[in-house]
């Protein structure tokens, strides 16, 4: 077995996705991952915790990037604002790879325990977020009205970046969204104050 090459943690994603993608998540073993990628399943428990783990790789970078973009957005801009600008570094991210992400989308979205496990990784996104806002002095309820809000944005547009059959800007996709929401939400004002 190739152990000694690099990227070992890649080559595993990379099996993981491919047998999971062929096969199926719940028909596919460990082993099975391990040989792929040319290494033994020692190496593999090294790297991830289990075989779920696998496609959940990138979630705290992914959420560690939301937290500083957001930290790092203008001090005056408001909770909506700096959660835009989290949203925007998070598209950056999935740049060059929509195959790819549509590929795990599809593994994720036909076993409940992925699905389920999808759905924690967003409750702890809206959590850190939540806790960015807050330390940038967004009072609660605001704060985690904000980050729930924008992880609704980004949980639809990334269901609608990877159901398109093109790679299209997640940016734009993220920023429709937003504009969608801040619509639907002038709407409700405006409806509650004619009644």
């Amino acid at each position: 077995m190739g152990r000694w090459e690099p990227n070992a943690r890649g080559r595993l994603a990379r099996a993981a996705l491919e047998l999971y993608s062929e096969r199926g998540y719940e028909q596919t073993t460990v082993a099975e991952i391990a040989k792929r990628a040319g290494l033994t399943e020692r190496t593999y428990f090294r790297h991830f915790a289990d075989k779920r783990e696998v496609l959940f790789d990138g979630s705290h970078s992914l959420q560690a990037l939301l937290v500083a973009a957001v930290a790092e957005a203008p001090a005056s801009a408001a909770p909506i604002d700096a959660v835009a600008a989290g949203l925007d570094a998070l598209a950056g991210a999935f740049a060059d790879r929509h195959e790819h992400a549509r590929r795990r989308q599809a593994v994720v979205a036909a076993n409940p325990e992925l699905r389920e496990r999808e759905l924690i990784k967003l409750a702890s996104m809206s959590a850190a977020l939540a806790d960015a806002l807050r330390r940038r002095g967004t009072a609660e309820p605001a704060a985690s009205l904000a980050a729930e809000a924008g992880v609704a944005v980004f949980r639809v547009g990334f269901e609608i970046w990877v159901a398109s059959a093109e790679a299209c800007d997640m940016a734009q996709v993220l920023r429709d969204g937003l504009e969608e929401l801040r619509a639907v939400t002038a709407h409700g004002r405006a409806g509650a104050a004619r009644a």
